[in-house]
C-alpha cells in the first residue's frame, strides 16, 4: 500500500508541480482539443495556443513576484 501512496504522491508533485493554474490551462486545452477533433474540427492550433498564454500568464505572475518594492 506504501508503493501506491508513494507513487501518487509522485504523479500528483509530477503533473502539478508548483503551480496548479499551468496544470489546469494545459488540461484545458487538452480538453478543448479533443472535444474539437471529436467534432471534426482542426484542433492543432489550440493546444499551442493555450500552453503559450499560460506561460505568458506564469511568467507575468513570476515577474510581478520578483518585482523590487520601490
Amino acid at each position: 500500500m506504501k508503493y501506491i501512496k508513494a507513487f501518487l504522491v509522485f504523479c500528483y508533485d509530477f503533473v502539478i508541480g508548483d503551480d496548479w493554474r499551468m496544470a489546469l490551462g494545459v488540461v484545458l486545452g487538452l480538453g478543448l482539443t479533443a472535444v474539437l477533433a471529436h467534432n471534426q474540427h482542426a484542433a492543432w492550433w489550440v493546444l499551442p495556443l493555450f500552453v503559450f498564454v499560460v506561460l505568458v500568464i506564469s511568467l507575468r505572475r513570476a515577474r510581478k513576484k520578483a518585482a523590487p518594492k520601490a
